[in-house]
């Protein structure tokens, strides 16, 4: 059935109606876990250089190491999530092969081919058994070869809600730039958006736009402002973005030596201050106590 023609997936590029689409409630709250084990459904938004991948990277590395099966997401396609992870973004694009050509030039995902098989089978492995699905690199192949894995991936991630067997599996996605791919859903799975900025007028704005459309989908979120060198950026990004700033992310020369050298932060400099305000965004996270940094 092609997409669109009353198959379980909208069409690709349709908008969602006047408003953003409300987060759907999965098969991760049917179940009553016990405190600390729910798994974390997150994306991680905002505006270009603050620091989207090199966030959602860390955070996915150091919950691996603490024993979860981690999904990372990355919408990009121009990939930064695999190398900041410390993996190669696949080449060509694994996610190409998971759909066959349907009506009116869309594409549709093999019989077969559900969510839960699409992660195995075309999800890549990076460091900590951190598991990758991305729309994939196409720089070496032209515009018009991003079609079939653009819509593959955003059909498998609106299943991702309901599929039982990855119930127990954190995900956390990360997002290109700007405000588009949030208002038209792509990221399904996630009840959390962390929107990352800098205390700069235009990052800082790009996150208000952020958390407008956070409130209009009913999900959670919070800023986490990054680059951050005196103790009035917090609040700066706190009274632009309207959220309250979970995590304040020091400027950190090891971020920028670890980006020169292709190597992933939490390798390159583990104990460094951008990790370790991470780690503690981690742990507030996982314990449910996340709260402004104002408030402590």
């Amino acid at each position: 059935m092609p997409i669109g023609a009353g198959g379980p997936y909208p069409r690709f590029w349709a908008t969602v109606g006047r408003r953003p689409a409300r987060r759907r409630p999965g098969v991760i709250d049917d179940y009553e876990w016990p405190p600390g084990e729910r798994p974390l459904r997150i994306v991680v938004v905002g505006k270009g250089g603050a620091g989207k991948s090199v966030v959602a990277a860390t955070m996915a590395r150091i919950l691996a190491r603490r024993g979860r099966r981690v999904l990372a997401l990355d919408t990009d396609t121009v990939p930064g999530l695999a190398l900041s992870l410390g993996a190669a973004s696949a080449y060509p694009p694994p996610l190409a092969g998971a759909v066959e050509q349907a009506d009116a030039g869309s594409w549709r995902l093999k019989e077969g081919i559900g969510p839960v098989r699409a992660v195995q089978r075309f999800s890549t492995p990076a460091p900590d058994g951190v598991r990758v699905l991305e729309i994939g690199d196409h720089s070496a192949s032209g515009v018009g070869s991003v079609t079939p894995s653009v819509q593959a991936f955003y059909q498998v991630i609106h299943g991702l809600p309901e599929a039982k067997a990855l119930r127990a599996w954190t995900m956390i996605g990360d997002h290109p730039a700007g405000p588009r791919q949030t208002a038209h859903d792509w990221a399904p799975y996630a009840d959390t958006l962390l929107v990352i900025a800098e205390p700069t007028w235009k990052s800082a704005l790009t996150g208000r736009r952020l958390a407008e459309l956070a409130s209009a989908r009913e999900a959670a979120a919070f800023a986490v402002a990054t680059k951050v060198t005196s103790s009035g950026d917090a609040k700066r990004v706190a009274e632009i973005v309207g959220l309250p700033v979970a995590a304040t992310i020091p400027a950190d020369e090891a971020v920028l030596e670890s980006d020169r050298l292709g190597i992933a932060l939490v390798d390159h400099a583990p104990s460094c201050a951008a990790v370790r305000a991470i780690e503690q965004l981690v742990d507030g996270l996982v314990d449910g106590t996340v709260r402004s940094v104002a408030d402590r």
